[in-house]
C-alpha cells in the first residue's frame, strides 16, 4: 500500500494536469491560420449564395439565406463565465433567440451556461474543441474536434447538435480551395455549416456605435450577425445589444435561432444512454481537474510564501546566532573541564569503530569511552577490546536496538555529562571540549553538535553535504535562537545525565529517539542549544537505497515524535511554550512544507510543457538563486568550500524529488497504520576527521558501493 498509493496519487495528479492543459488549449492546440488560397474548386453558386451551407449531399450542396426581416444573432468562442450570462440576460430581456457556437474547451469548463442557453430557447452550434484552423488538420483530427465538442455539449445540456461554424471563418464567399474541402467533409458528417453575412467586428472593440452600424443589415434583408461572447472584454458587445435589439425590433425584425429563421426542424437532438453518461463523466472529470488545479495554485502560493518566510528566518536568525556566539566576550558560563562519558552504540561497525575510538582518544577533553555492542555478529566488540586503550570499556548486550544500547550506556556512565555519537562517526580533536562548554549554563540540558558529511567525494555525498550544511546546521542556528531545537543529532550530541533520568532516558516509542528525547527535554524546561565548533564527521549513505532507508526512518520517526508530544500544545509552562512555538514550526517546516513543496516542481514541469515556458524558467531560476544565496551563506558560516555548490541545481532537480517521495511514503505509512523497523546501513569506514590521527583500517573484501 505504501508504494501503490503514491503511484496512484502521482498518476491521478498527472492525469488531472494533462486534462486541464487540454481543456485550456495548452496541449494539442494549433493556432496556425492559413492565408487565402485560390477559389477554382469552389462552386459558383456557393460563392454567390447565402451564408448557410448544406453539403450533406455531396452531389448537390446548397447555399441557404435567411428570409427578410429575420436576424440570427450568433455568438462565437463561448461560453464565458463573465460575459455570456450578460449576453443571455439581454436576449432574455428582449425576448430574442440566438445561436451560440461554443468551443469544447469552454463548454467543458462552464457546462451550466450551455444548459442555460438550451433552457432559454437558444440553439447550440459546434465551434470545434480547441479552435484550430481545420484546413491544416487531417480528417481524423477534424473528427476528433467534432466528437469532443459534442461530448462536452452532451455532458452539459444532454443534447447533440447538427450546426457547425469553422474557426477563423467569415462570409461564405471567402471559401477557397483549402477551406471548401473541409466544408464538404463536415457536411458528409451530417452537419450544416453556418457562416455569416453581417460581421459586427466586436472583437476589435471599435465602440458601441460602430458595432451597431456594422451589425445592421441593409433595408429589410435577413442576415446572420456575427458577435462574440468570449475571447476578451465584451462590455461593448453587451452595451450594443441593449440598443441594437429594441431598435431592430422596432423596425419589424425578429430575432430567431437559425432553424427557426429557416423554418427547419430543430438542430438539437436529445442524448440518452451511454452517450449521455459519457458526456456527464467528461464534464465531471474536467470540473475535478479545474478545482484540483485551483487548490494546487493556492497551495503553490502558500508554499511560495513559506519558502520566502523560511529563507528570511534562516538568514536573519542564523546571522544573529553567529553574531551572538562569535563575540569575543561570549561565554556560556564558567569553562566546563570535568570529565564526561562518551557513549558509542555499535551494531556491526567493524569497518568504522576503530577510527571512531581513535578520534575520541586523541581529543582534548578528559573522557571515558563506553562502546555498547548491540549484539554485533562481525566482531565489533572484539576489535575495540583488542585495541587495549585506557578509559575504554566495552559493554555487550543482546541485540535490542539503539535506544536500549544508549540506556545501557547511561546506566554504566560515571560522569554527569554524557556525549552520544554513532559508531560510524569520528570527532575532531576539540569536538568534545566544544560540545560540553554550554553546560556552564545550568539551564542547558542538551547540546547539538555540528554534524558533517565525511564521504562527500561522490555526487550523492556532495548533495547530502549541501543538505547538512544548509538544511540542518542553518536550521539549528535558527531553532537555537527561537528556543525550540527539534533534534539533537545522533552523530554528535551531549546531555545532562540527570535531565535524561527525569523521564527514563532514551525512549523506544519512536524511530527517531533523538528527536523524541529533545522534545521531552524542552517540555521539561531545559534549554537545548547548538555548538557550531563541535564538529563531527559522519559516514552518509552512499547509495540511493541506503539513503531512502535512512530518510524514510527519519521522516517517519519525526512524525511519531510530533504525535507523541502533541499534548504540549494545550499544556502550560515550558511544555506549553514548546508546544505552541516549537511543534508548529517543526510540523510546518519539517513535515507539511516538504510535503507540499513538490508543487513547485509540478508547476515547473507543467509550465515547461504547456507554457509560458520563459516565465516558468525565470521563476524557477529565481527560487534557485534564493536557495543558492542561503547555501552560500551557510557554507560561509561553516567555513566550507563553495565548490560543492556546483551540484546545487542538480540536487534541486533530482535529490529533492527523492526526499519528496520518501516523505510522502512516510505519510502514507503513518496514515495506513504501518510499522517501520530499524534498518542497518552498510558502512565502509572511509571517514576520518581533519586533524585526527589516522589509524590502520580494517580491510574488507567488500567493494565500496558506488552512488
Amino acid at each position: 500500500m505504501r508504494y501503490l498509493l503514491p503511484s496512484l496519487f502521482l498518476v491521478a495528479l498527472l492525469a488531472m494536469l494533462m486534462l486541464r492543459g487540454y481543456v485550456h488549449s495548452e496541449i494539442l492546440a494549433d493556432h496556425r491560420v492559413r492565408p487565402p488560397a485560390p477559389i477554382g474548386q469552389v462552386p459558383e453558386h456557393i460563392l454567390k449564395g447565402g451564408p448557410v451551407i448544406d453539403a450533406r449531399s455531396a452531389q448537390s450542396p446548397q447555399a441557404l439565406s435567411v428570409p427578410d426581416r429575420k436576424l440570427v444573432l450568433t455568438f462565437d468562442d463561448g461560453p464565458d463565465p463573465e460575459w455570456t450570462p450578460k449576453v443571455l440576460d439581454k436576449l432574455k430581456q428582449y425576448d430574442a433567440h440566438g445561436v451560440f457556437f461554443v468551443t469544447g474547451t469552454m463548454a467543458s469548463r462552464h457546462p451550466d451556461l450551455v444548459e442555460r442557453m438550451v433552457e432559454e430557447g437558444h440553439e447550440i452550434g459546434l465551434h470545434t474543441f480547441n479552435h484550430p484552423d481545420l484546413s491544416f488538420q487531417t480528417k481524423s483530427r477534424i473528427d476528433w474536434e467534432l466528437s469532443q465538442n459534442q461530448l462536452a455539449i452532451a455532458g452539459a445540456a444532454g443534447i447533440r447538435t447538427s450546426l457547425f461554424r469553422p474557426p477563423y471563418s467569415s462570409f461564405s464567399d471567402a471559401l477557397d480551395d483549402k477551406s471548401w474541402p473541409v466544408t464538404q467533409y463536415i457536411g458528409s458528417r451530417g452537419y450544416i455549416t453556418a457562416f455569416n453575412n453581417t460581421d459586427s467586428e466586436d472583437w476589435k472593440r471599435p465602440g458601441v456605435d460602430a458595432i451597431i452600424k456594422r451589425a445592421t443589415p441593409k433595408g429589410t434583408e435577413g442576415s446572420i450577425v456575427l458577435m462574440h461572447d468570449s475571447g476578451g472584454d465584451r462590455s461593448q458587445t453587451v452595451a450594443a445589444l441593449d440598443r441594437f435589439l429594441p431598435s431592430m425590433q422596432e423596425r419589424g425584425y425578429t430575432f430567431a435561432s437559425l432553424t427557426e429563421a429557416l423554418g427547419a426542424p430543430s438542430a438539437h437532438t436529445q442524448v440518452t444512454g451511454p452517450e449521455l453518461w459519457k458526456g456527464k463523466a467528461w464534464v465531471w472529470a474536467v470540473a475535478v481537474s479545474e478545482k484540483t488545479t485551483s487548490v494546487l495554485v493556492v497551495g503553490l502560493a502558500v508554499i511560495g510564501f513559506l519558502v520566502m518566510l523560511r529563507f528570511v528566518m534562516m538568514l536573519l536568525l542564523s546571522f544573529l546566532h553567529a553574531r551572538k556566539v562569535r563575540k569575543r566576550n561570549f561565554s556560556w558560563g564558567a569553562p566546563y573541564t570535568e570529565p564526561v562519558s562518551v557513549l558509542v552504540p555499535a551494531y556491526n561497525e567493524r569497518e568504522c569503530i576503530a577510527n571512531t575510538v581513535r578520534s575520541l582518544m586523541a581529543g582534548e577533553h578528559p573522557i571515558e569511552i563506553i562502546v555498547i555492542d548491540d549484539g554485533s555478529t562481525d566482531g565489533t566488540a572484539d576489535i575495540v577490546e583488542a585495541m587495549r586503550l585506557p578509559n575504554v570499556r566495552v559493554v555487550r548486550q543482546e541485540n535490542a536496538g539503539k535506544p536500549a544500547a544508549l540506556n545501557n550506556g547511561l546506566a554504566n556512565a560515571r560522569f554527569d555529562i554524557v556525549v552520544m555519537m554513532d559508531g560510524d562517526t569520528v570527532f575532531e580533536l576539540a569536538t568534545v571540549r566544544e560540545l560540553v562548554q554550554p553546560f556552564g549554563d545550568p539551564r542547558v540540558g542538551a547540546v547539538a553538535g555540528n554534524a558533517k558529511v565525511g564521504n562527500r567525494d561522490s555526487l550523492i555525498g556532495a548533495w547530502q553535504h549541501i543538505e547538512y550544511v544548509m538544511g540542518f546546521n542553518l536550521d539549528r542556528r535558527m531553532y537555537d535562537l527561537l528556543g525550540c531545537m527539534p533534534t539533537i543529532p545522533g552523530a554528535v550530541g551531549a546531555f545532562r545525565a540527570d535531565a535524561l533520568e527525569r523521564f527514563g532516558g532514551m525512549s523506544e516509542d519512536t524511530l527517531a529517539e533523538d528527536t523524541d528525547v529533545t522534545m521531552a527535554l524542552h517540555r521539561d524546561g531545559w534549554r537545548v542549544v547548538y555548538a557550531e565548533k563541535a564538529r563531527a564527521w559522519t559516514e552518509a549513505p552512499e547509495s540511493v537505497q541506503q539513503l531512502w532507508s535512512q530518510r524514510y526512518r527519519w521522516s517517519y520517526g519525526t512524525m511519531q515524535a510530533i504525535w507523541k508530544h502533541r499534548r504540549a500544545v494545550i499544556e502550560r509552562g515550558p511544555s506549553g511554550r514548546f508546544g505552541r512555538v516549537g511543534l508548529p514550526l517543526v510540523s510546518l517546516f519539517m513535515v507539511l512544507f516538504p510535503l507540499l513543496a513538490p508543487l513547485i516542481d509540478v508547476f515547473l514541469l507543467y509550465g515547461l510543457v504547456f507554457g509560458p515556458t520563459q516565465n516558468t524558467v525565470v521563476a524557477w531560476l529565481g527560487v534557485l538563486a534564493i536557495q543558492a544565496v542561503c547555501a552560500a551563506y551557510a557554507f560561509r558560516l561553516d567555513r566550507e568550500k563553495m565548490t560543492h555548490l556546483i551540484s546545487l541545481p542538480l540536487q534541486q532537480i533530482l535529490y529533492r524529488q527523492l526526499m519528496y517521495v520518501v516523505l510522502l511514503q512516510s505519510w502514507i505509512t503513518a496514515l495506513t497504520g504501518g510499522r517501520l523497523r530499524w534498518q542497518k546501513l552498510r558502512r565502509t569506514g572511509a571517514v576520518e576527521a581533519p586533524g585526527s590521527i589516522p589509524g590502520q583500517r580494517q580491510r574488507s573484501n567488500e567493494k565500496r558501493p558506488v552512488a
